[in-house]
Protein backbone atom coordinates (compact mmCIF):
# COMPACT_ATOMS: atom_id res chain seq x y z
CA UNK A 1 0.00 0.00 0.00
CA UNK A 2 2.82 1.98 0.91
CA UNK A 3 4.73 1.83 -2.74
CA UNK A 4 1.41 2.08 -4.60
CA UNK A 5 0.91 5.95 -2.35
CA UNK A 6 4.84 6.45 -3.70
CA UNK A 7 4.00 5.65 -7.18
CA UNK A 8 0.66 7.95 -7.19
CA UNK A 9 2.43 10.72 -5.75
CA UNK A 10 5.36 10.87 -8.15
CA UNK A 11 2.99 10.43 -11.08
CA UNK A 12 1.04 13.27 -9.82
CA UNK A 13 4.24 15.50 -8.43
CA UNK A 14 8.16 16.04 -8.86
CA UNK A 15 9.82 13.57 -6.32
CA UNK A 16 12.86 11.71 -5.70
CA UNK A 17 12.53 8.50 -3.50
CA UNK A 18 15.31 8.56 -1.88
CA UNK A 19 14.51 5.79 0.35
CA UNK A 20 15.02 5.55 4.19
CA UNK A 21 15.79 8.87 5.87
CA UNK A 22 19.81 8.40 7.39
CA UNK A 23 20.34 11.88 7.45
CA UNK A 24 18.31 15.23 8.25
CA UNK A 25 19.95 19.30 9.45
CA UNK A 26 22.55 17.18 11.19
CA UNK A 27 21.01 13.91 13.18
CA UNK A 28 21.73 10.92 11.92
CA UNK A 29 18.98 8.62 11.71
CA UNK A 30 18.94 4.66 11.89
CA UNK A 31 15.91 3.01 10.85
CA UNK A 32 15.57 -0.63 12.34
CA UNK A 33 12.62 -3.26 12.75
CA UNK A 34 12.93 -2.84 16.45
CA UNK A 35 12.90 1.01 16.53
CA UNK A 36 14.65 4.11 15.74
CA UNK A 37 18.09 5.32 16.60
CA UNK A 38 18.71 9.30 16.37
CA UNK A 39 21.89 10.95 17.16
CA UNK A 40 24.19 13.72 16.17
CA UNK A 41 27.69 11.73 15.91
CA UNK A 42 28.84 13.34 13.01
CA UNK A 43 28.17 16.55 14.05
CA UNK A 44 29.89 16.03 17.41
CA UNK A 45 32.92 15.17 15.81
CA UNK A 46 32.58 18.45 13.55
CA UNK A 47 32.63 20.46 16.91
CA UNK A 48 35.25 18.60 18.41
CA UNK A 49 37.51 19.32 15.05
CA UNK A 50 36.14 23.04 15.16
CA UNK A 51 36.76 24.14 18.45
CA UNK A 52 40.42 21.77 18.66
CA UNK A 53 38.99 19.39 20.98
CA UNK A 54 38.92 16.71 19.07
CA UNK A 55 42.32 14.85 20.62
CA UNK A 56 41.06 15.65 24.18
CA UNK A 57 40.55 13.60 27.00
CA UNK A 58 37.30 12.12 27.88
CA UNK A 59 35.84 12.39 30.87
CA UNK A 60 32.54 10.64 32.50
CA UNK A 61 30.15 13.57 33.51
CA UNK A 62 29.71 16.61 31.55
CA UNK A 63 29.94 19.17 34.66
CA UNK A 64 31.08 18.75 38.30
CA UNK A 65 28.69 17.41 40.67
CA UNK A 66 26.95 20.97 42.20
CA UNK A 67 28.43 23.15 40.34
CA UNK A 68 27.67 26.93 41.47
CA UNK A 69 29.19 29.44 38.93
CA UNK A 70 28.22 33.32 39.32
CA UNK A 71 29.02 36.48 36.52
CA UNK A 72 31.90 37.54 38.93
CA UNK A 73 34.20 34.05 38.83
CA UNK A 74 37.40 34.42 38.47
CA UNK A 75 40.20 34.34 36.24
CA UNK A 76 40.89 36.27 32.66
CA UNK A 77 37.90 37.23 30.33
CA UNK A 78 36.76 35.10 26.96
CA UNK A 79 35.82 36.35 23.86
CA UNK A 80 31.93 36.50 24.36
CA UNK A 81 31.65 36.28 20.32
CA UNK A 82 34.03 32.50 20.36
CA UNK A 83 32.13 31.65 23.63
CA UNK A 84 28.57 31.90 22.07
CA UNK A 85 29.14 30.19 18.89
CA UNK A 86 30.65 26.98 20.91
CA UNK A 87 27.44 27.70 23.26
CA UNK A 88 25.41 27.71 20.13
CA UNK A 89 26.97 24.41 18.72
CA UNK A 90 26.67 22.52 21.81
CA UNK A 91 23.01 23.52 22.55
CA UNK A 92 22.38 22.12 18.91
CA UNK A 93 23.06 18.77 20.51
CA UNK A 94 20.50 18.61 23.58
CA UNK A 95 17.74 17.79 20.62
CA UNK A 96 18.87 14.25 20.82
CA UNK A 97 21.36 14.90 24.01
CA UNK A 98 19.28 15.54 27.07
CA UNK A 99 21.77 13.87 29.23
CA UNK A 100 23.83 17.43 28.64
CA UNK A 101 20.95 19.53 28.80
CA UNK A 102 21.81 20.93 32.61
CA UNK A 103 25.33 21.41 31.63
CA UNK A 104 24.96 23.62 28.62
CA UNK A 105 21.72 25.66 30.46
CA UNK A 106 24.21 26.22 33.28
CA UNK A 107 27.15 27.35 31.03
CA UNK A 108 24.59 29.25 28.32
CA UNK A 109 24.05 31.68 31.86
CA UNK A 110 27.33 33.03 31.31
CA UNK A 111 27.68 33.97 27.56
CA UNK A 112 27.49 37.66 27.49
CA UNK A 113 30.79 38.04 30.09
CA UNK A 114 32.33 35.07 30.42
CA UNK A 115 35.54 34.52 32.18
CA UNK A 116 38.23 31.19 31.73
CA UNK A 117 36.05 29.52 34.64
CA UNK A 118 32.94 29.59 32.16
CA UNK A 119 35.42 28.15 29.63
CA UNK A 120 36.91 25.87 31.67
CA UNK A 121 33.06 23.99 32.41
CA UNK A 122 32.15 24.05 28.49
CA UNK A 123 35.42 22.18 27.97
CA UNK A 124 34.46 19.77 30.13
CA UNK A 125 31.28 19.29 28.49
CA UNK A 126 33.26 18.91 24.70
CA UNK A 127 35.00 16.31 26.94
CA UNK A 128 32.44 14.64 27.80
CA UNK A 129 30.75 14.51 24.13
CA UNK A 130 34.53 13.31 23.05
CA UNK A 131 33.67 9.88 25.32
CA UNK A 132 30.00 9.58 24.53
CA UNK A 133 30.00 10.32 20.72
CA UNK A 134 27.95 7.56 20.06
CA UNK A 135 25.10 8.55 21.97
CA UNK A 136 21.62 9.26 21.54
CA UNK A 137 18.06 8.62 21.79
CA UNK A 138 16.33 5.31 20.63
CA UNK A 139 12.86 5.01 20.22
CA UNK A 140 11.65 1.30 20.12
CA UNK A 141 8.73 -0.22 18.96
CA UNK A 142 6.17 -0.80 21.86
CA UNK A 143 3.02 -1.31 23.65
CA UNK A 144 3.82 0.34 26.50
CA UNK A 145 1.58 3.62 26.54
CA UNK A 146 2.02 4.40 30.19
CA UNK A 147 3.06 8.43 30.89
CA UNK A 148 5.76 8.88 33.32
CA UNK A 149 7.51 12.43 33.79
CA UNK A 150 10.12 13.11 36.79
CA UNK A 151 10.72 17.16 37.50
CA UNK A 152 13.78 18.84 39.73
CA UNK A 153 13.96 22.06 40.97
CA UNK A 154 16.68 24.07 42.77
CA UNK A 155 14.65 27.11 44.19
CA UNK A 156 16.71 30.51 44.09
CA UNK A 157 19.64 28.53 43.70
CA UNK A 158 20.98 31.02 41.01
CA UNK A 159 23.90 33.24 42.94
CA UNK A 160 23.80 36.23 40.62
CA UNK A 161 19.70 36.76 41.24
CA UNK A 162 18.21 33.91 42.82
CA UNK A 163 16.24 32.74 39.58
CA UNK A 164 15.64 29.18 40.48
CA UNK A 165 16.19 26.51 37.42
CA UNK A 166 13.52 23.63 36.78
CA UNK A 167 13.35 20.93 34.67
CA UNK A 168 11.32 17.52 33.27
CA UNK A 169 11.78 14.75 31.34
CA UNK A 170 7.92 13.11 30.24
CA UNK A 171 8.38 9.92 28.87
CA UNK A 172 5.68 7.01 27.28
CA UNK A 173 6.51 3.90 28.14
CA UNK A 174 10.38 3.49 27.85
CA UNK A 175 10.89 6.39 25.38
CA UNK A 176 11.53 10.01 26.58
CA UNK A 177 9.69 12.38 24.19
CA UNK A 178 10.10 15.43 25.99
CA UNK A 179 12.45 17.92 28.52
CA UNK A 180 13.30 20.98 29.23
CA UNK A 181 15.35 23.21 31.54
CA UNK A 182 14.95 26.05 32.60
CA UNK A 183 16.68 29.35 34.60
CA UNK A 184 13.86 32.04 33.98
CA UNK A 185 12.12 31.59 37.12
CA UNK A 186 12.35 34.47 39.83
CA UNK A 187 11.12 33.29 43.54
CA UNK A 188 9.00 36.15 45.23
CA UNK A 189 9.62 36.31 48.78
CA UNK A 190 7.07 37.74 50.55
Amino acid sequence: MFNEFKDVMMKEFEMTDMELMAYYLGIEVKQQNDGIFISHERYVKEILKKFKMENCKPISTPAEYEIKMTKHEEGESVDSTFFKSLIGSIRYLTFTRPDILHAVGLVSLYMESPTTTHFKATKRILRYLKGTIDFGLFYSVSNNYKLVGYSDSDWGGDIDNRRSTTGFVFFMGDIAFTWIKTTDCHIVHL
